[in-house]
C-alpha cells in the first residue's frame, strides 16, 4: 500500500513522532485530517504540511481525553476526508512517575491517557474498518510497555495495555481486511523526552518517522523503532525475576 493520495487521519498530531512522519506523507501528496487540543501548534502543523505538498488539509482542536467526544470527532473527521485508509494514533503523555508514586490521580492520568482513550478511539476506528473491510490502525505504543521496570513503571503499565489491546484486536480485525500494527519506539528526540537524561543517544525522530512510513505501507505487524530495540527488549523480558528486581532500569 501506497500513501501517495491516501486519506489519512492522525491523532495526537502535534507530537513530535507524528509531525516527522507526517512531513513524509504530506511530501507523497496525500490528504490529512489532524486532531491535537493546542490550537495555535496544529494550525502551524497545518501550515508547515500544506506547504509540503499535502493535497487536503483539514483540523479540529480536541481534548483525546475527553472519550465522550470520540464518537462525533471521528465521524467528522472520516466525512472531511471522504473516507480513511490509514488511522494514526499518537495520542500520548509520558507522565511524571515519582508524582504517580505518591499520588493514585496523577497514575490515573497516565493510564487514560494513553491506554483508555486510546481504546476508545480505536473500538469506534475498527468497527469502522471492520465495515469497509479495509483499512491500517497504526498506533503508537512503547518499548516500555514490554516490562515493567521500576523508573517508569506507570508509563510502562499504560502502553502494556495498550500493546495487548492492539495484539487482541489485531487478531480480532485481520481476517476482515483491516490491519494494526503496533509501533514501538525507544527513547526518541522530541519534546516529550526533552527532560530526559540520555538526549545523545536516542534516536532522531525523522528516522524513527521514515522507518514507521515504511512499516505502514508494507503492512507490518509489529515494529520496533530503532530495530536494536527488538532483542534488547527480548533479553530484558527474559531476566529472571529474582535478578531483575535487583536491577537499576
Amino acid at each position: 500500500m501506497t500513501t501517495s493520495a491516501k486519506k489519512i487521519l492522525v491523532l495526537g498530531a502535534t507530537s513530535g513522532i507524528a509531525e516527522a512522519t507526517c512531513r513524509i506523507w504530506a511530501a507523497e501528496g496525500a490528504s490529512l485530517f489532524l486532531v491535537a487540543r493546542n490550537q495555535t501548534k496544529l494550525e502551524a502543523v497545518a501550515a508547515d504540511l500544506k506547504t509540503r505538498g499535502a493535497a487536503y488539509i483539514d483540523i479540529a482542536v480536541a481534548d483525546l481525553d475527553d472519550t465522550e467526544q470520540h464518537p462525533a470527532l471521528l465521524a467528522h473527521a472520516i466525512n472531511s476526508l471522504t473516507g480513511m485508509d490509514i488511522a494514526y494514533l499518537a495520542h500520548g503523555i509520558l507522565g511524571d512517575q515519582t508524582e504517580a508514586e505518591r499520588e493514585f490521580a496523577t497514575a490515573e492520568q497516565i493510564l487514560h491517557t494513553n491506554f483508555i482513550a486510546p481504546v476508545s478511539m480505536l473500538t469506534w476506528l475498527a468497527n469502522y474498518c471492520v465495515q469497509r473491510k479495509a483499512g491500517t490502525l497504526a498506533v503508537i505504543s512503547s518499548v516500555a510497555g514490554d516490562r515493567g521496570r521500576k523508573s517508569n513503571y506507570v508509563y510502562g503499565s499504560s502502553k502494556a495495555g495498550l500493546s495487548a489491546f492492539l495484539g487482541g484486536l489485531r487478531n480480532r480485525v485481520d481476517r476482515e481486511g483491516v490491519t494494526v500494527l503496533t509501533i514501538k519506539p525507544g527513547p526518541t528526540k522530541t519534546a516529550m523526552t526533552a527532560a530526559m537524561p540520555g538526549q545523545s543517544k536516542m534516536a532522531d525522530v525523522n528516522s524513527v518517522a521514515k522507518t514507521i512510513a515504511k512499516a505502514i505501507t508494507a503492512g507490518k505487524d509489529t515494529l520496533y523503532v530503532p530495530f536494536q530495540w527488538q532483542p534488547i527488549m527480548f533479553i530484558i523480558r527474559n531476566i529472571p525475576e529474582s535478578i531483575f528486581k535487583k536491577l537499576n532500569l
